[in-house]
């Protein structure tokens, strides 16, 4: 009895040693025998499928101001998809004259990294569509429902045969910019700039007025820009840069010249006529012109809104830029009865072919271009709007801290039209400055060196 009480009291004991053992153990090192802790739980829910976005951008002069834009929106981005790690690596170390045909080799490039996003200048739009480079975002873009914001000539800069490519994100317009104390010295009274024949005279008179001091009235444009600065005249005259024409050899109705109709002789004879009086060609691809306005080279500058940038700082403040230097929102009319023209630039925002991602992208973009994103950026870098809802709305009030003559250039956007989409327009630009350039040097009368160009244009066209 005594032995089996003793073996009663070890076995206890043992027991009660084992289960302290265990207990210890089970406190020290966790058995996961089923099911995972809940901190494992919470890292398995937390593992993210990683994304990146690459994006190849032009350097718009200064690549950190695409930062600026683009980190906002992809936060947003990110908040709408928290199952997904987002990030996104930009190359935007692109001089303009560089990033066209390096976006060409990448996207074209089957085996290299996916392109999710590229900046695209206005006028490369339609040779990009052409080559399947880029995205047709017709459908994307028609249930995002916000197109009806655009004012219409940057809706159609979006489209190559009537298809949307891309969206034409920010624009600029150009005008007469001039120095007031110059105008005053000559007693020019600035309204008298606002035709071709007061625009002349005016420079005439300022020529011989500060010929002692190496200050010019105005200048003609020696530049890939001069067909820019000639279209306007053009446009004023309701004459085109092409149109489309029956009886191509290939592709039946096709696009043909049209700029050496009378409206675009009659838009060159006032380039004769400047050249007739003394006003010069300077040679803007040598030098940069608006850098020479700002340092008081010339009186008179034809040029766009950005314009104050290339004053010194203290300069750029409204109320001091705006007691030296003038603006009339326009360019110059033939005649007091014409409606001026601008012309307008800007850059497109596409998700290239190559994309892996491209609904991400393409929600990207459209977040880019949210008027809250998108406005105090384009306000702080001088940057107009191509949504209505920018430039005429509450976010228009921006503009007034940063932007001198804010109202009257975005009142000047209605007036803008943009160049055509072909892709063959960057050689019909080039045949056009040629013929500005033969005009303005005294080469050739304005008809001969128009009807010369149409030639080149339409054999690029196929004609």
């Amino acid at each position: 009895m005594e032995l089996n009480t003793n073996r009663y009291k070890l076995s206890s004991f043992i027991g009660i040693a084992l289960a302290i053992i265990l207990l210890s153990n089970l406190l020290l090192f966790p058995v996961n025998i089923a099911f995972s802790s809940p901190q494992q739980t919470d890292r398995i829910q937390q593992k993210k499928e990683q994304i990146t976005l690459r994006a190849i951008l032009t350097d718009l002069g200064d690549p950190t101001r695409w930062n600026a834009l683009i980190q906002p929106a992809l936060q947003e981005l990110r908040n709408r998809h928290p199952n997904l790690d987002i990030q996104i690596a930009i190359d935007a170390n692109n001089l303009y004259n560089n990033t066209r045909m390096k976006l060409i080799n990448a996207l074209s490039n089957q085996s290299g990294p996916s392109i999710d996003l590229v900046s695209l200048d206005q006028i490369w739009l339609g040779e990009f569509a052409k080559k399947g480079l880029v995205t047709n975002l017709t459908d994307r873009a028609q249930k995002w429902g916000h197109l009806s914001d655009w004012y219409q000539s940057n809706l159609d800069g979006s489209l190559y045969n009537n298809t949307i490519y891309g969206i034409w994100a920010w624009t600029d317009v150009r005008g007469i910019w001039y120095w007031k104390d110059l105008l005053n010295e000559a007693g020019i009274n600035s309204s008298s700039l606002e035709t071709w024949q007061g625009y002349i005279e005016s420079a005439k008179k300022l020529n011989n007025a500060l010929k002692d001091r190496e200050i010019q009235g105005t200048i003609l444009f020696d530049a890939a820009l001069s067909p820019d600065l000639w279209y306007p005249y053009l446009w004023m005259f309701r004459g085109n840069i092409i149109e489309l024409k029956g009886g191509h050899p290939t592709k039946g109705a096709y696009w043909f010249p049209a700029y050496n109709g009378t409206e675009g002789v009659r838009a060159m004879q006032f380039i004769k006529e400047q050249a007739n009086a003394g006003i010069k060609p300077e040679n803007g691809d040598l030098k940069n012109l608006d850098e020479e306005f700002a340092q008081k080279r010339f009186a008179i500058y034809l040029g766009g809104q950005w314009i104050p940038h290339w004053f010194p700082p203290a300069e750029q403040k409204i109320s001091n830029f705006e007691k030296k230097i003038g603006f009339i929102p326009m360019f110059p009319v033939p005649n007091k009865g014409n409606r001026t023209l601008t012309m307008m630039g800007g850059w497109v925002l596409s998700v290239p072919t190559v994309s892996e991602n491209k609904e991400l992208a393409w929600e990207l973009i459209t977040i880019m271009l949210e008027p809250r994103i998108l406005a105090p950026w384009l306000a702080e870098y001088l940057y107009l709007p191509t949504q209505k809802t920018i430039g005429e709305g509450n976010y228009s009030k921006l503009f007034e801290r940063t932007l001198p003559y804010s109202h009257e250039i975005l009142s000047l956007i209605q007036f803008g039209q943009g160049r055509p989409t072909i892709p063959e327009y960057p050689s019909i630009a080039e045949h056009i400055r040629q013929a500005i350039n033969e005009v303005q040097y005294g080469i050739k009368e304005p008809k001969q060196a128009l009807d010369d160009a149409a030639v080149k244009s339409a054999k690029t066209l196929g004609w």
